[in-house]
């Protein structure tokens, strides 16, 4: 199994950030991609990547940490990015909930950042929340310009991280390429929604997340989440299509070695 979105980083594993490697490895989780949110978070990623021979980095500026984004944090960004255990540009994206940032702000930061990737030939892992419309029409004119372009990266563009839209936007991200992460909500009773989409997505567009130390999945739900939990989303995005949990496990390794490249 791959753990494709955690934040190692996070002050929650200051504790026992060893201990919580060593159980994902003990739970088989072959690698764990850590994920920046910001320049802090993103040169830990790194930090993270070059320390543990299982994980892995992605770096990037969150829509509610992009109020400051300019040149200059985009050229540390760049620089972060060269960093050989580096797979991704993320988490970024757009985000209506918080209200941190003014959408234009979120939209520019993203329009750069996805500009950024597209240079570096790096996929995306894309944060959307409540913003679905805006996030797949700037994504849908960013993978058009690939296509154009004839760049590579139209063939792995990114990911959804942690899906929770509904069937019309999959099928919308699908089409460019995009895979899906499902993360720890589709273990929840209520989760009809998102297990109809994993249910209907194409195999080879799914990714297990848990976005630890957040979305705690069944049974574990109310404690901190870590990496050795996406066991429980292979778990449940198994039952979601009726199949052993042991193809849901390695198909969806698969998809994330195709995209990152570890």
């Amino acid at each position: 199994m791959i753990d494709t979105h955690c934040h190692l980083d996070w002050r929650a594993f200051d504790v026992d950030r060893d201990a919580v490697i060593e159980r994902a490895l003990a739970a088989g989780v072959t690698r764990m991609l850590t994920i920046g949110v910001d320049l802090p978070s993103s040169r830990t990623a790194v930090a993270l990547a070059g320390q543990y021979a299982s994980v892995y980095a992605a770096v990037g500026v969150h829509p509610n940490d992009c109020a400051e984004f300019g040149d200059t944090t985009l050229a540390a960004v760049r620089a972060l990015a060269a960093a050989p255990r580096v797979v991704a540009i993320g988490e970024i994206g757009l985000d209506y909930y918080w209200k941190k940032t003014a959408p234009e702000q979120q939209a520019r930061v993203l329009r750069a950042q996805l500009a950024l990737a597209a240079e570096l030939g790096l996929p995306v892992v894309i944060h959307n929340r409540e913003a679905t419309e805006d996030t797949l029409a700037l994504l849908a004119g960013w993978v058009a310009g690939l296509r154009e372009a004839g760049h590579p990266l139209a063939a792995r563009p990114g990911v959804l991280h942690s899906f929770s839209a509904d069937w019309t936007a999959a099928q919308r991200a699908l089409e460019l390429g995009f895979c899906l992460g499902v993360t720890g909500p589709v273990t929840y009773k209520k989760a009809d929604t998102l297990r109809a989409v994993v249910a209907a997505a194409p195999a080879e567009r799914l990714l297990i997340e848990t976005d630890a130390p957040f979305l705690t999945p069944h049974p574990h739900r109310g404690e901190r989440n870590e990496p050795g939990y996406v066991r429980f989303v292979a778990q449940g995005v198994a039952a979601a299509r009726g199949e052993p949990v042991e193809t849901a496990a390695r198909r969806t390794g698969e998809n994330a070695q195709r995209l990152f490249a570890f």
